[in-house]
């Protein structure tokens, strides 16, 4: 995409989303990239089945395949396609906490053919509360969606600031306005013998905990 003009679609409440919505599905599904709000920071999304859009999405955030990328989902029932089998514990936190600021690593299924970067056999999974992603996400399907950020900065809270760090790499931005607070979603790692916190966020850990009273919080 470098070389070339980005477009931005304003998709804000009460504007017309369908044509920043029918330009970014176009867009991914073409392997470019696209820049999205979601109910947490803006993030820059790919195809998630597409290896050298993936590729693409970490070339433009300067980032190694040592830390892959999450992947969005447009409803629930998606997980069951990305895992041979979706923990008890997974369910539980789904039915409760989704659509929203929730991402849950689980192991994927062997079948997927993707590159998400060295996930060792797992897959970070969220579906967001915003609904131009989530228009997007069921056209599209599963995406590739990492902080619309270059690695090292902090997440853009707004398009304008997305557009300064990421410029014409990315092929279509959409402004669904000031996202709030710049706080990530929060991730709880569910491959392990018990459930354990990874990263605290948007989601208070303590309803999580009332979830599984068996979860593993760092201090």
């Amino acid at each position: 995409m470098d070389g070339r003009l980005s477009t931005t679609y304003d998709v804000r409440e009460g504007r017309d989303a369908s044509a920043g919505v029918s330009a970014a599905v176009d867009a991914l599904q073409r392997g470019d990239l696209v820049v999205l709000p979601t109910d947490t920071v803006y993030g820059i999304a790919a195809d998630a089945f597409s290896p050298d859009a993936v590729a693409r999405l970490l070339q433009a955030k300067g980032r190694g395949r040592d830390m892959p990328v999450p992947v969005l989902v447009g409803a629930w029932r998606t997980l069951d396609g990305l895992c041979d089998d979706v923990p008890r514990d997974a369910r539980t936190l789904v039915e409760a906490c989704w659509p929203g600021p929730l991402t849950i690593v689980v192991r994927a299924a062997s079948s997927l053919a993707w590159d998400l970067g060295e996930t060792r056999g797992t897959v970070a999974v969220r579906m967001p509360l915003q609904p131009v992603a989530l228009a997007i996400l069921e056209r599209t399907g599963p995406l590739a969606v990492s902080s619309a950020n270059r690695s090292g900065l902090p997440p853009a809270s707004d398009v304008e600031q997305a557009q300064q760090q990421l410029g014409t790499v990315v092929a279509a931005y959409l402004d669904g306005g000031p996202s709030g607070d710049p706080v990530p979603s929060t991730i709880v790692d569910l491959t392990g013998e018990r459930p354990r916190v990874l990263r605290a966020g948007a989601l208070d850990v303590a309803r999580l905990s009332a979830l599984l009273p068996d979860l593993e919080v760092s201090p």
